[in-house]
């Protein structure tokens, strides 16, 4: 939007006798992502700009249709008229990207690449470090405000504590920001979309783990536990085997082979050391920290599997997918999903809510503060 500002492809344009602010003409917009390499052709760039409408980030101007069609029409980004809708979750974002930008850009800055148990992160602060700074630069009134946009920022998945073991505190613990806003990100990631829900038809798992290579006689999927170990679950669909046999368990132990399907036998072990009600989640003061992951799912899935019921947890997490990029980790607790509120649903339903919303998942989790 900047870049087709600063082009002037974004500009105040009259149609029948009216002005129209900050709009552009789809045609021209269409022919500018080519020319710049944004998009490979006309067909991909239009592909583009459809995605754009349908995540409200610009709109038809004049008639508010809802398709974005090639031609001298005139449309519109919502940043620019205000009509961009401005969610919580989208609040703290752009809170923690403005901060972001003022804190690289300032000279002695407080974010420094530093070392803790001989690892060195980047972009690292100190609590308190920070909290002297958002109260200095006037960003906040008081230090209790300011480890509450901490705390929102930790539980977003903008800040982290370096090893993840603590929520945000006025104090010498090492933190850094987890998101680079600076990465030049490109408008193709957003169609890298292909249809994993359809790949599974059964609501066991959100076909969430990613498989290890792509063959089809390979189902194999990686699982991390705990205790940081990797191995090998062995997977079929309910609809081949299991529908066959009678048995609803969707993970077997038995190794795959190419001739027979493996024998069932029985679901993976629960990697939590106890159950967990949700009186003991929700209890004032339980050493448990509600985190806000989002996920943006690639084309095999979203690199994870629920299990448990009232509450749920996560059992695996593929350690080289996007729930694992998002923060997310073993033994944590599904709160809610895409807003809906889960602790009392059983893993089957919240594994169909996943695989019927969007793509891009936005989880709130409960982990364990250790």
């Amino acid at each position: 939007r900047l870049r087709l500002h600063d082009g002037k492809l974004v500009k105040d344009r009259r149609y029948h006798l009216r002005t129209y602010p900050n709009c552009f003409v789809a045609k021209e917009l269409t022919d500018w992502l080519v020319e710049h390499k944004e998009a490979p052709d006309r067909e991909t760039a239009i592909r583009l700009l459809q995605k754009l409408m349908d995540h409200y980030i610009i709109h038809h101007d004049v008639y508010k249709r809802q398709d974005y069609k090639d031609a001298k029409l005139l449309y519109r980004f919502r940043k620019d008229d205000g009509t961009f809708p401005l969610s919580k979750d989208v609040k703290v974002f752009l809170r923690g990207q403005s901060l972001y930008e003022k804190l690289v850009s300032v000279e002695e800055s407080i974010l420094k690449v530093r070392e803790e148990n001989s690892v060195k992160y980047q972009r690292t602060f100190l609590g308190s470090e920070m909290i002297d700074w958002l109260v200095q630069e006037g960003e906040v009134e008081s230090r209790q405000e300011a480890v509450e946009l901490g705390r929102a920022l930790l539980e977003h998945g903008i800040i982290q504590h370096v090893s993840n073991r603590h929520h945000f505190f006025d104090s010498d613990i090492l933190y850094h920001f987890w998101i680079n806003f600076r990465r030049r990100r490109r408008l193709t990631e957003l169609l890298n979309e292909n249809s994993s829900r359809a790949l599974s038809e059964s609501p066991d798992s959100p076909f969430c783990l990613r498989k290890l290579n792509p063959e089809p006689g390979n189902t194999s999927f990686l699982s991390v536990q705990t205790n940081k170990e990797i191995k090998v679950v062995s997977a079929v669909r309910r609809s081949s085997i299991t529908s066959l046999s009678g048995n609803s368990n969707a993970y077997f132990t038995a190794p795959p082979t190419l001739v027979f399907p493996p024998v069932p036998e029985c679901n993976p072990k629960s990697v939590l050391k106890r159950p967990v009600t949700n009186e003991e989640l929700l209890s004032p003061g339980a050493p448990y920290v509600k985190k806000t992951l989002t996920i943006v799912g690639d084309a095999v899935g979203w690199g994870f599997v629920v299990r448990g019921g009232r509450p749920c947890h996560i059992q695996a997490v593929d350690p080289g997918g996007p729930a694992a990029a998002a923060g997310m980790k073993v033994c944590q607790f599904v709160f809610s999903v895409n807003g809906v509120y889960v602790l009392h649903l059983d893993y089957q339903t919240i594994s169909s809510l996943i695989m019927t919303g969007p793509r891009t998942l936005v989880m709130e989790v409960m982990e364990a503060i250790e």
